[in-house]
């Protein structure tokens, strides 16, 4: 048997919102979308979507840690545009072992490290 991973999801209570999020302001690339669902990263072996909260069980993992480390270019323009768009920095930008890191939090809560190595 041979398995893969396809994608993580994150759970969101609104896709408008998500959408300025994740493709304004992180300028996630599209692979689709739909009125329940919104994913990222087309051709990548591993995507990532954010999806709508439905059921109880999904709310409950709204506007946690996602456990989800994004590698990005540039993260000092990238953090100065966050913080100057209003984005909650859970932890600021510093230095770290593996380079230079922060943890952000979406409109819902839902929290990311991001590296830029």
């Amino acid at each position: 048997m041979n398995v893969s991973m396809k994608n993580i999801v994150v759970f969101v209570t609104d896709l408008a919102k998500a959408k300025s999020f994740y493709v304004d302001l992180l300028q996630f690339p599209v692979a689709g979308q739909s009125e329940m669902l919104m994913e990222f990263f087309p051709g990548a072996p591993v995507t990532m979507g954010v999806a709508l909260a439905l059921s109880d069980d999904a709310r409950k993992l709204v506007g946690r840690h996602t456990a989800i480390t994004l590698k990005v270019e540039q993260i000092d323009t990238l953090c100065e545009s966050l913080q100057a768009a209003g984005v909650k920095f859970v932890e600021p930008l510093e230095p770290s072992p593996w380079g230079k890191m922060a943890v952000i939090a979406d409109f819902d809560g839902n929290q990311f490290a991001i590296v830029d190595r």
